[in-house]
């Protein structure tokens, strides 16, 4: 996948604009696993950035990991992919190497596009009042679109960022931040988060 244009490319989608809270967000990034790898690498560099700057930020990070343990899990998934899925214990469903992910991060497994769904999420972001999400990783139409989308309906705030997803076409890759902001979220990138958290 090539690389991202800057986000002011994307400025045309924007509806409304809002600095996230980091008192009350948290940072989910979503499905950056060796699976994904292809279409995370582009992007790792915006991804490790905007960890670092929520980490600055005191913001707690989770980290979520799609695999499946048996049929009974696949769901739709199953015949959507025609059986391509992501099986837990293989290589391809761990998380990327590359990822600065500490002790103190959690990690949500999931077997279907929402991080919420069939999980703790929820009730991880709320034991720690979390008001605010801010949505990063693979793929942005997917999983990242449907995590956003999941939360906005269960009453968070949800920030999506434009240069720490991705997906397999620039076209899909837009279309959702397009549709997002248009009704789910605002848009956000390594940019704009410094300043907004930091004020630089």
């Amino acid at each position: 996948m090539a690389s991202l244009k800057s986000f002011s490319s994307y400025n045309k989608y924007e509806t409304r604009r809002r600095h996230p809270n980091p008192k009350a967000s948290a940072l989910l990034v979503i499905d950056v696993q060796n699976y994904f790898s292809s279409m995370a690498t582009p992007i790792l560099q915006n991804l490790l950035t905007t960890i670092q700057l929520c980490r600055r930020a005191s913001i707690p990070i989770i980290f979520t990991r799609h695999c499946h343990k048996s049929p009974a899990d696949y769901g739709m998934l199953g015949e959507w992919w025609d059986g391509d899925l992501i099986f837990d214990g293989t290589r391809e469903a761990e998380l990327m190497p590359e990822l600065d992910r500490r002790p103190q991060d959690q990690v949500v497994e999931k077997n279907t596009y929402s991080g919420f769904n069939g999980t703790r999420l929820e009730e991880m972001l709320k034991e720690r009042r979390v008001e605010e999400v801010i949505v990063t990783g693979v793929m942005t139409n997917l999983c990242c679109e449907t995590t956003a989308r999941d939360a906005f309906l269960r009453g968070f705030r949800v920030f999506f960022s434009a240069d720490a997803t991705a997906t397999a076409d620039q076209e899909l890759h837009e279309a959702t931040l397009k549709n997002l902001a248009y009704g789910f979220a605002y848009l956000v990138d390594c940019q704009r988060l410094q300043k907004g958290l930091f004020g630089n």
